[in-house]
């Protein structure tokens, strides 16, 4: 178990630009978004949340966004020593065994 080494990681400037950049345009388009098709003057309504839907699926896709979190979630991992412990994990995977995620229709991440 490398915790120890694991409690402070360094970024250099431009990596720590890059990744605030990535998430400030993922924040922001996905608020966007949201605004768009949910405007606190328009009702919702069915329509509004399909094409809300299909916008957010839309951007998701032809931005590559699953790419660019996995890259944004390298540059992070990089900086831990990955050293496997005696539970046969690293600090990392230790650290979120028990992550929830999206597994089918109507799950709720908490």
């Amino acid at each position: 178990m490398n915790a120890r080494k694991n409690k402070t990681l360094t970024l250099s400037f431009e990596e720590a630009i890059t990744l605030l950049s990535e998430l400030e345009t993922l924040l922001i388009s996905l608020a966007n978004i949201g605004r768009h098709y949910h405007h606190e003057t328009t009702p919702l309504n069915e329509q509004a949340n399909i094409q809300y839907a299909l916008e957010t699926t839309r951007f998701i896709d032809e931005y590559n966004i699953t790419n660019t979190l996995a890259q944004m979630r390298k540059m992070i991992s990089e900086k831990f020593d990955n050293s496997i412990g005696t539970d046969d994990m690293g600090d990392i995977e230790r650290a979120i065994q028990n992550l929830k995620t999206w597994e089918k229709p109507g799950d709720q991440l908490k």
